[in-house]
């Protein structure tokens, strides 16, 4: 029988896409409670989830101590840095997060004998040798370079999560999440589509790094909460792809978001950043077979719905850079 999300903690729900799966949750009857500390995210975020029945905004980091007075049937763990500008500028922060807040939550879903949810990335395949990308690829990946504050963050926290798992019988299931999109992104996150974005509706250079010959596989956020809500309901232990397919290169990708802005920005390369992965594309069998999933929103619509929200915010947003 399909796991019933009836009380769930959203960690990092404050942010982007857990903002998104915050909202998909209450709207589907469930009580959330979201934990944040704002580190890279704002109460704007879920500003309009405020006052809802069941809604809850814990602010505090998820490396302190979270304490047994409510009990959940579901734990999404979703609180780290995710930008590069981010867990560059919040290294210690975003190991932090992955090691002592994953182990804190894990004792928590332990105590409650609540199902957790374990949202990693495709980072953790690093610089790959093997695409498209399935989940038994060991991944190629750079343990001291600057990324690998995320990278060995999400591994170190997919392992926990599978020891706490063999050890202790939690109920987990870790999701690896591709390059997600959509409305809510921060237009100075430093993230390739709301900069591409922003420079392409304000009229400047988009700025490309490197050849611009690197590919991405973009999934919109509903689609990635969708397959998290399939991830939780039915309890695969993975790790488990959510991601788009279909693969772009970075300079098509600039290319397209100046031909839907219709602006006259032009596109300007740059260094390419350290230990930028090449190829990026995700093989979803197992989330095809194992959960139903499959994207649905195809990038040319997906990005029109993301140009039009920026285009609503970005005035107001341009003082938060």
């Amino acid at each position: 029988m399909p796991h019933t999300i009836k009380r769930s903690l959203v960690t990092g729900g404050a942010g982007f896409l857990g903002s998104h799966l915050c909202e998909r949750l209450l709207a589907a009857g469930a009580e959330v409670d979201t934990l944040d500390n704002f580190a890279t995210s704002s109460p704007d975020t879920v500003a309009h989830l405020l006052g809802k029945p069941g809604f809850r905004l814990l602010v505090r980091d998820v490396t302190e101590p979270l304490g047994g007075e409510r009990h959940y049937d579901t734990i999404f763990h979703l609180a780290s840095a995710a930008s590069p500008s981010d867990y560059l500028r919040l290294p210690v922060e975003t190991l932090r997060a992955g090691s002592r807040g994953t182990e804190q939550l894990l004792e928590l879903a332990v105590h409650s004998g609540a199902r957790f949810v374990l949202a990693s990335t495709s980072e953790v395949y690093g610089d790959p040798t093997e695409h498209p990308q399935s989940e038994s690829y060991w991944g190629h990946v750079n343990p001291v370079g600057p990324r690998s504050v995320y990278d060995e963050a999400k591994r170190f926290a997919e392992a926990l999560t599978m020891a706490y798992r063999r050890e202790k019988g939690a109920d987990t299931s870790i999701a690896r999440i591709f390059n997600t999109y959509g409305p809510r992104m921060r237009p100075f996150d430093g993230r390739m589509v709301p900069t591409f974005i922003r420079q392409a509706l304000e009229g400047e250079p988009l700025t490309i790094a490197g050849t611009g010959e690197q590919t991405r596989s973009l999934c919109y956020v509903d689609d990635t909460v969708r397959g998290l809500i399939a991830l939780a309901r039915l309890g695969r232990p993975g790790p488990v792809n959510l991601g788009n397919p279909h693969e772009i290169t970075v300079a098509e990708l600039a290319a397209e978001i100046v031909r839907i802005t219709d602006s006259p920005s032009r596109m300007d390369h740059v260094d390419a950043a350290i230990d930028d992965p090449r190829r990026r594309c995700p093989d979803i069998t197992l989330a095809r077979t194992q959960l139903g999933w499959t994207p649905k929103v195809d990038l040319a619509d997906g990005l029109r719905r993301t140009v039009a929200w920026f285009t609503g915010v970005l005035p107001e947003q341009e003082s938060l850079r």
